[in-house]
Order: C-alpha cells, then sequence, then structure tokens
C-alpha cells in the first residue's frame, strides 16, 4: 500500500469511528418519541395541578366572601334577639301606663327595671359606661364641653358628666360629654 493510500485508510477509519460515536451518542428515534411522550406528559400534569389550585383558590375567595357577607348581615343579630326584650318591657309598661291603672310608683319601678334589663344587655355585649365624675380629665374618653372655674376640685378634673361616654371592648364609641374644674384666680 502506498503512503497515500495508506493515509487516505486512516482517513476512513477516522471517518468511521467518528461516525460509530455520533450513532452511539444520539438516541435512536424511538427513544426520542418515548421521552417527548413523558415529558408531554408530565407537563399535561403539572397543568392540571396548577389548574386545580387555581380553582381552589377561587373557589376558597368566593367562600370567604360569602362569611364575610353573612358576618355583615347577622353580626348584630345576637345584640338585637336582647334589645328585643328591652322593647318587650317598655311595651309592657306604656300598655299599663296607658291603662290608668298604674300608680306613679308602679310605673317607676317598671323603668328602673327596664333600665337594669338595658344595662345587662349592654354589658353582656362589652359594652362599658364612661361616668368619669371627680377623675382626671382624659381627651382620649372625654371631651370638654366647659371649663368650670372652682377651688374645690383639682384643675383638670372633671366636675360634671353632661352626658355619658360609653367604650365597646376598651373601643371608644362614644366620649363622655363633661365640665372640667379650672383653677380660679
Amino acid at each position: 500500500m502506498s503512503t497515500s493510500e495508506q493515509t487516505n485508510g486512516d482517513a476512513r477509519e477516522i471517518e468511521v469511528e467518528g461516525a460509530n460515536d455520533e450513532a452511539t451518542e444520539m438516541p435512536n428515534e424511538a427513544e426520542a418519541d418515548s421521552r417527548i411522550a413523558e415529558l408531554e406528559a408530565a407537563l399535561a400534569a403539572g397543568k392540571e395541578t396548577v389548574l386545580r389550585a387555581q380553582a381552589e383558590m377561587e373557589n376558597y375567595r368566593r367562600r370567604a366572601a360569602r362569611e364575610v357577607e353573612s358576618a355583615r348581615k347577622f353580626a348584630l343579630e345576637r345584640i338585637m334577639q336582647d334589645l328585643l326584650e328591652v322593647r318587650d318591657s317598655i311595651e309592657r309598661g306604656l300598655e299599663v301606663a296607658h291603662a290608668d291603672q298604674a300608680t306613679v310608683t308602679q310605673l317607676t319601678e317598671g323603668n328602673e327595671l327596664t333600665f337594669r334589663l338595658f344595662e345587662k344587655v349592654l354589658v353582656s355585649h362589652g359594652i362599658e359606661v364612661i361616668d368619669p365624675v371627680g377623675e382626671a380629665f382624659d381627651p382620649e374618653k372625654h371631651e370638654a364641653m366647659s371649663m368650670v372655674p372652682t377651688n374645690e376640685q383639682a384643675p383638670d378634673t372633671v366636675v360634671t358628666v353632661i352626658q355619658k361616654g360609653f367604650l365597646l371592648n376598651d373601643r371608644l364609641l362614644r366620649p363622655a360629654r363633661v365640665l372640667v374644674a379650672q383653677a380660679t384666680a
């Protein structure tokens, strides 16, 4: 064999060897199709999982919105049921008053009972009365209607309560309207 033939033969051998390397590195078409099908199935499963999660979140949002709306509608139900007892008591008192059979003492007692029933309802629902006579003026809970010059009480002390205030679970519903002591000159 001549040198040029030998060189050409080596080149062919190299080409054949390279071709064999490529053939072993490249998967055959069946394996590729199998891998593609596998990946497509995984993708479809992932999409389905995402869609289910989105549907669950949407259902959760709707359910939460319904519960909030229901809470708004019926939040006052318990206190309103209790206030109906107070209304009934007032109605009975008015019936007795209009029947001309009641004395002033009986009407007064009936009013006192109704007032105590009302106070009980307020307390049972977390409402606290602010009646600050003799206490230091607190602008967070009191509204000063006027200053009263006096030497009988310390300055900035509540002298008179014009209208009581109320707290609901430690949150101010209405400030107490008060007259506050002012030192005389």
